[in-house]
């Protein structure tokens, strides 16, 4: 059977957080407009993906709301960009959904579909399964060659407890190398991984770090690493931490530590691009590439989401102005949401900026966020063109789509 000619059924979860498929049921997706979900976004759900439980939402569909029935939401693998999200009223009851990326998912003969696309591939971020005591072992093994950096220990944490790809991947010398640096921010972002505000009512995934590494910590991580993958990469800004754009003296001196040394490799900077002298700082030091984070190209829904503090949005352009001027590589870090990502204005906006700001790349990365808090933030859209078609006119415009990042 076709898709399009595929009836769709309603995905949802009981209590238990057990799923089931409804044929007589036709589910209704929320792509900031509740509607019914188009053939062409929509595709089988890809390995790795989670279905979860919605606790206290009943699912939206053609004959209403069902009441007695917990609404489901997947979780993608890296990869994959969100195209909607689930559709459902929460009762009053109904706690704020930890910060997970939620997309729409119903069933066509039997078979889970997610609204979603493929954006990117690469195998250092396919799901990684290590031996029992593996992964214990990297890590011991080497920060015992460096007892007392305190970068080293950080990084254990993030790559044991957490899971952080660029973490793990210091101890499995491959691919990109997270260098955190800054435990302040001069954002408030409402998704926050690494910091949320008391009366968040949720928790942070990761903890904070709270130290200021040093210049040297810094450079024997970042020099063992590309001393060993020669193509790797080292990138300051990780989830971990707050700003890097705070502590540029010491980013800027470890740059030239590592340069002193190895050629090799790229150093790059993930960053919300909120102070642009001391971006120009780490340049002149020896920075290679930067990676600057936003969820919109409108100061209002900008400023809702990262409540930014001492800077604007304006800052953030001046960023990408200043190092495409100097040559580095430039990739937006876009937080994409459907029904905000792809409002009419919002993909006006985004077009008329990279028809001046041609960047080498933008990164879409499905922001982790309860929906309805997110709207209630940034307002529903009046018109939207669709997730797709937002992501076609990045193309069209030759920047390139992904989610990773690339040097080539």
């Amino acid at each position: 059977m076709s898709r399009k000619r595929a009836r769709l059924a309603l995905a949802y979860a009981d209590a238990r957080g057990r799923y089931y498929f409804d044929e007589t049921c036709e589910p209704l997706a929320d792509g900031g407009i509740v509607r019914s979900p188009r053939p062409d976004e929509l595709i089988p759900a890809p390995p790795g993906s989670i279905p979860t439980l919605l606790p206290l939402r009943r699912p939206l569909s053609a004959r209403g709301l069902e009441a007695r029935r917990h609404a489901l939401g997947v979780l993608l693998p890296a990869g994959y960009t969100r195209l909607l999200v689930p559709a459902f009223e929460a009762e009053d009851a109904a706690p704020t959904l930890p910060l997970f990326g939620y997309t729409f998912a119903c069933a066509i003969d039997d078979e889970l579909y997610v609204a979603a696309m493929r954006t990117d591939r690469d195998e250092d971020w396919e799901p990684r399964r290590f031996a029992e005591g593996e992964l214990e072992a990297l890590l011991d093994e080497r920060c015992s060659r460096d007892p007392g950096n305190r970068m080293l220990a950080q990084l254990r944490i993030c790559a044991g407890e957490y899971g952080c790809f660029t973490a793990q991947n210091v101890f499995l010398a491959r691919g990109e190398a997270a260098l955190p640096v800054s435990p302040k921010c001069n954002a408030r972002c409402v998704g926050c991984i690494s910091e949320q505000e008391p009366d968040a009512g949720l928790p942070s995934p990761q903890r904070r770090i709270d130290v200021e590494m040093q210049a040297d910590e810094i450079a024997r991580v970042a020099i063992e690493h590309l001393a060993v993958v020669p193509e790797g990469i080292v990138s300051f800004g990780q989830g971990c931490e707050g700003e890097p754009l705070l502590r540029s003296h010491a980013i800027a001196a470890a740059i030239e530590k590592v340069r002193s040394v190895r050629k090799n490799g790229t150093v790059n900077l993930n960053t919300n691009g909120s102070r642009p002298r001391e971006l120009a700082r780490c340049i002149d030091a020896g920075l290679q590439a930067v990676r600057i984070s936003l969820n919109s190209f409108r100061d209002s829904t900008y400023a809702a989401y990262y409540r930014p503090q001492g800077y604007a949005l304006g800052d953030v352009f001046d960023s990408i102005r200043i190092a495409r001027a100097a040559g580095l590589r430039v990739s937006l870090h876009l937080l994409t949401h459907p029904g905000v990502t792809d409002d009419v204005d919002e993909v006006a906006a985004m077009e008329e900026f990279l028809s001046e700001q041609p960047v080498d790349m933008v990164q879409t990365r499905t922001l982790n966020i309860d929906p309805h808090r997110y709207f209630a933030l940034v307002g529903r859209p009046q018109a939207t063109l669709g997730m797709r078609v937002a992501i076609d006119r990045i193309a069209a415009r030759g920047v390139r789509v992904g989610n990773f990042t690339h040097v080539h």
